[in-house]
Formats: structure tokens, sequence, C-alpha cells
């Protein structure tokens, strides 16, 4: 169950996310989860939303540079000590997180964690494995 994510790079200057934010609402486009990350000189912005490929194309007529990369998007009950259940698991198999991100939706019950792995593979069976329950990027669109 990968769900695809675009990262777009962008300047570290006031403004520019605002920028990106009114070009994927004019057009339409639903950001379900984002996380950013920032140096001195520039940021990644990186995005789960319902139309992938035209945010995509749209960035990148904008100026942006855009890449497209795939994620898991695991779902955990919303209490203490649902990140370090996962955490716990991924560790006991040798599985390195590269990065991840996190969101509650609506109800409040579940959240969602946003991981990216080095061994993509492996992470699908262990956490399956596991029973830890996987979301599509169509999942995540309809919370």
């Amino acid at each position: 169950m990968r769900v695809e994510q675009i990262a777009v790079f962008l300047e570290n200057k006031s403004g520019r996310l605002a920028e990106i934010t009114a070009i994927l609402a004019d057009n339409d486009i639903n950001i379900r989860a984002l996380s950013v990350a920032d140096t001195a000189d520039f940021g990644i912005l990186r995005l789960i939303v319902n139309d992938v490929e035209k945010a995509k194309s749209i960035l990148q007529d904008g100026g942006f540079t855009v890449g497209k990369t795939d994620v898991l998007a695991v779902e955990v009950v919303d209490k203490t000590g649902g990140l370090a259940k996962v955490l716990k698991c991924l560790h006991s198999a040798g599985i390195n997180v590269e990065y991840m991100y996190a969101f509650v939706n609506k109800s409040g019950e579940n959240a969602v964690l946003i991981f990216r792995f080095e061994k993509m593979d492996e992470a699908i069976e262990v956490l399956s494995k596991d029973g830890f329950t996987l979301l599509s990027g169509e999942q995540i669109c309809a919370l």
C-alpha cells in the first residue's frame, strides 16, 4: 500500500508557501497531509494530495521543482504509545526511518503516520505481519 507524495523545493523566503497553496487551491487540489522541512536557503514541502499528477504538473508550470516519491501511511489508534509501538516494530526488524510526519483524522480516534523508508518492501511486509493497517492514497483522501 504505497502512497504517492510530491516534494516541492522552494526558496526559504516569505510568501513561497502561500504561493504554492494558492496554486493548488485555485486548481481544486486538496491537501490531505503536509510536512515542511527547511534550511537557511531552501525548504522541502512534502504533500499528499487528491490528484498527484495534476498537482505536479501545475506546480512545475508555475516554475517549482517537483519530485514524486512513495511513502507508507500507517493508521494507529490515537493514544499514548501509538507511535512508539510502530517504531519498536520497525527497529526490531532493522528498518530505518528516513523521515516521517503525522496527522489525526476527523474522528480523532486514529492517527495516520506517513513514513519514508529506504527498504519500502521490507517495511510493508513487517508492518503488515505485525497487524498494522496500511492506507492507500485513496483512503487518505477519503478521511
